[in-house]
């Protein structure tokens, strides 16, 4: 059984596993689709039950709350992870490539978001693996199951697909930047400043470009010291480069709906996006295009 594609089949797209009219296809309907009430009622409900597993969350790691109410928040994370786990499940049943989908960003997602409260019975209560209940804090993940119910997610995954090449392109600037401004520190200043090795030198480096400035490394020559201003006034403008990007891109895609030319045309090859109505091939590549699909 196929359905029509929404928002959410950008990222993932499924097919039904199951004949239409059989059970995997009505549970299938509620859980992927998004035209239907019983589909929108799904995914508030869903929505709310991530929000509040992230709450028990928080509240949990709050001493005060924590160990007054650590019944009640134990019960509740067991609650939610129960829902999670069939919510998994059900997915995994009425998707026709179960292990396409668990391979899947949002497969994984789901699969963190369990996982840690069922190893919690796995591990003994002994003092030296303590350390192991670090792993709870793997639920926060959850969150990221909320990119797949807001429509703008998609959008924002879609202009960083096709900008990805003029990122890398970009932070390879960067990092050339980075080495080569590192290495010149390390021979101004020396290790007897804290410039130990050119590694140091080039996280000192990240440091300053970024603006951040911890202070645990600093200059002391005058000539290291203009190089240091030197590179916090080119961080300022390399910040806003990677933004200017992706907003360009955000904006092309929405001149594309303002003039009928739908962003899902991007190119297979490369990922870019923004072309004419009438291309048919890549401007960025030259890859042959996807057919324009209907207006709706």
């Amino acid at each position: 059984m196929k359905r029509a594609r929404g928002p959410r089949d950008a990222f993932h797209p499924v097919e039904c596993a199951g004949p239409e009219g059989g059970w995997r296809a009505r549970v299938h309907e509620v859980i992927f689709g998004i035209d239907t009430p019983a589909g929108r009622a799904f995914d508030i409900a869903l929505v709310a039950a991530i929000l509040l597993s992230i709450l028990v969350v928080i509240l949990d790691s709050v001493p005060s709350i924590g160990s007054a109410h650590a019944g009640v928040l134990y019960g509740l994370e067991w609650f939610f992870t129960v829902l999670f786990t069939v919510e998994y499940a059900a997915r995994l049943l009425t998707v026709r490539h179960p292990l396409r989908y668990a391979l899947s960003f949002y497969g994984v997602i789901d699969l963190l978001s369990v996982m840690p409260t069922y190893v919690s019975l796995l591990v003994p209560g002994s003092e030296a693996l303590l350390d192991i209940r670090i792993l709870r804090l793997l639920r926060v993940f959850r969150i990221f199951k909320l990119t797949l119910y807001i429509e703008e997610y998609t959008r924002l995954g879609e202009a960083l697909a096709a900008s990805r090449r003029k990122i890398m392109v970009f932070l390879s600037v960067v990092l050339m930047a980075v080495l080569i401004l590192g290495t010149v520190m390390y021979v101004v200043e020396g290790p007897e400043h804290g410039y130990t090795s050119i590694p140091v030198a080039m996280y000192w480096a990240i440091v300053t470009m970024t603006t951040v400035g911890y202070g645990d490394i600093t200059p002391h020559s005058p000539l290291g010291k203009a190089i240091a201003s030197f590179m916090m006034l080119l961080g300022w403008g390399i910040l806003a480069v990677p933004t200017g990007i992706v907003t360009a891109e955000m904006t092309a895609r929405r001149v594309d709906r303002r003039h009928g030319t739908r962003p899902v045309r991007a190119c297979e090859e490369c990922g870019s996006g923004g072309h004419d109505p009438g291309a048919r091939f890549c401007k960025d590549c030259g890859a042959a295009l996807p057919a324009p699909l209907p207006q709706d």
